[in-house]
């Protein structure tokens, strides 16, 4: 099911990639849930170093509380939960399917890996971006 979803924007003048260190928090208070809660991380890596940078930005009070308006920082996703089975710079970014893609990921990782909810993150042109929670299920079985 897609339980929730939120599309938020940012200055694209220096924040210009960051949108899943922005739309991480919204989504997860918006659809009640915690970091804790997250079984599959599914994040739309533009860059390696767009990623490295969210990846530090989340994990920052200090970026939390200066451009975030937030008083603490998101936090880091576990690595163990985080794109595994590979990520836009692996497979590749197809441009306009890479939202099917990363939606399609972690449904048949909630299923694989028996989890209940899926974080999707991703960054779009202009400073735009979109979080996504996908929650399994209830009769959803490997086969």
């Amino acid at each position: 099911y897609l339980r929730d979803f939120i599309y938020v924007s940012q200055d694209p003048k220096d924040q210009l990639l960051l949108g899943p260190t922005y739309a991480t928090p919204k989504v997860l208070e918006k659809s009640g849930l915690s970091l804790q809660d997250i079984d599959v991380w599914e994040v739309h890596e533009a860059f390696s170093g767009q990623i490295l940078a969210n990846l530090k930005a989340m994990d920052s009070d200090w970026f939390a509380q200066n451009y975030m308006g937030r008083k603490s920082k998101v936090g880091a996703p576990e690595m163990n939960k985080f794109n595994t089975w590979g990520g836009s710079l692996s497979i590749g970014h197809p441009f306009a399917a890479t939202g099917v893609r990363l939606t399609t990921h972690a449904a048949h990782r909630l299923v694989r890996e028996d989890g209940q909810f899926a974080l999707i993150t991703a960054c779009a042109a202009g400073g735009q971006g979109v979080g996504m929670i996908v929650e399994r299920h209830p009769d959803a079985t490997a086969s």
